[in-house]
């Protein structure tokens, strides 16, 4: 994964091999998969490099179909689906050794005024508050902090609480979390960095809201997580290096899976983005020896 700012960023430049077909190189990392928001991310970059830059994407569904392989290089292959006056509609194609991983459909729009209105941001204390997710790590042990910064310092996420400790009770919404979060460093001025940064960075906690009422967590033994889809809604431009509330909830776990949603506030109070996901939760059983 990205160990600082500038790695993020340099994972974001994409080779380019054809029209339209792209090759995104990896991470440093001990990890067995590819991190899913990376090759999110990537994505969201090989899409927009088929459009004029008059068009800004709006929203993005996705499907991870199979681990990413951190050994090899990955392609992505854009299709162009619809260019219309207003809108564009890509699907892009991740693929390693001859097979999909990961399928993004993106819709792009020109930007224009009209009706307008929001939620209002939580009341919340500021990241100052928060609890950092680098210093939990360390309180699970030096191999979880050297892990952290190994895998993860390029994110500086600052937890305010869930609904077992720290938020206010709701019995509606037992399935909660908020922190704010933010790349740690400068990503320079490039709009389309940010929004794929924010998709990056977007995938790392959101689950984690489904597991909150059951006791467990991403590290509990036996514990088996992975993200089946991700989808943005991205309502105004935002500054991914600029801190930003993740307001997650989880509605729904079943069958061995959770669904969460986000609600993405700049630190003004402004409601930017939108974000839900289906993951994997399961606890693997011990097999017999």
């Amino acid at each position: 994964m990205a160990a600082s700012a500038e790695e993020l960023a340099s994972l974001l430049v994409l080779e380019p091999l054809d029209v339209d077909l792209f090759r995104g190189r990896q991470a440093d990392t001990s990890r067995q998969r590819v991190f899913g928001g990376q090759v999110a991310a990537q994505a969201v970059v090989a899409a927009n490099r088929s459009l004029d830059e008059d068009f800004v994407m709006h929203s993005l569904h996705s499907y991870f179909l199979r681990p990413g392989d951190p050994a090899v290089p990955i392609i992505y292959d854009v299709e162009r689906i619809r260019d219309g006056r207003t809108f564009a509609t890509r699907r892009v194609m991740a693929r390693q050794h001859g097979r999909p991983i990961y399928y993004l459909t993106a819709s792009f729009q020109k930007p224009e005024d009209g009706f307008e209105h929001q939620d209002r941001m939580p009341d919340v204390a500021g990241p100052e508050h928060g609890l950092s997710m680098a210093d939990l790590a360390r309180s699970q042990g030096e191999k979880a902090g050297e892990e952290w910064v190994r895998e993860w310092a390029a994110l500086d996420a600052r937890y305010l609480g869930t609904s077992k400790i720290g938020l206010p009770e709701d019995p509606d919404h037992p399935a909660r979390a908020r922190l704010w979060l933010r790349i740690d460093g400068d990503l320079g001025d490039d709009p389309l960095t940010h929004q794929a940064a924010f998709t990056y960075a977007s995938d790392l906690t959101l689950l984690g809201a489904a597991l909150v009422p059951h006791g467990v967590h991403f590290g509990t033994p036996g514990m088996q997580m992975a993200s089946l889809d991700h989808t943005v809604w991205f309502h105004r431009p935002f500054r991914a290096d600029d801190w930003w509330l993740y307001d997650q909830v989880s509605p729904r776990a079943v069958g061995g899976r959770g669904l969460a949603t986000a609600r993405v506030f700049s630190a003004d109070g402004t409601l930017v983005a939108t974000v839900a996901q289906e993951g994997l939760i399961r606890i693997r059983e011990p097999r017999d020896s």
